[in-house]
């Protein structure tokens, strides 16, 4: 996975910029549409898995891709790392069931 406090970004459909950052201290990639924070997906990091435990988008934000967008930008960054991932969020594992190209990356907590 990259590096503390890392970013991405992107545009949505109303032009206005997508980033996405990871602290790795606090376990967490975070959402901002401009300036507006929208939300963020938690983790656990193991040796050879991440457990993906909780996804929010504030509701003011709901409704606009922003979870997907948020997910996909995760499971690719973990991808790089070769981690698998345990989608113990039920809304990352609808995103994997819908996106079959991260299936493979999918499996159940291993300890």
């Amino acid at each position: 996975m990259a590096g503390e406090n890392t970013s991405g970004t992107g545009t949505d459909t109303r032009d206005s910029t997508i980033r996405v950052t990871h602290s790795l201290a606090q376990e967490r990639y975070e959402i901002f549409v401009g300036d507006d924070y929208v939300g963020y997906l938690d983790y656990v990091s193991e040796p050879e898995q991440v457990l993906l435990t909780h996804t929010v988008v504030h509701s003011q934000f709901s409704g606009h891709g922003y979870a997907a967008h948020l997910v996909k930008y995760v499971l690719d960054d973990i991808a790089q790392s070769g981690k698998q991932v345990v989608p113990l969020c039920s809304y990352v594992g609808y995103f994997i069931d819908k996106n079959p190209e991260y299936a493979g990356m999918a499996t159940e907590v291993t300890r």
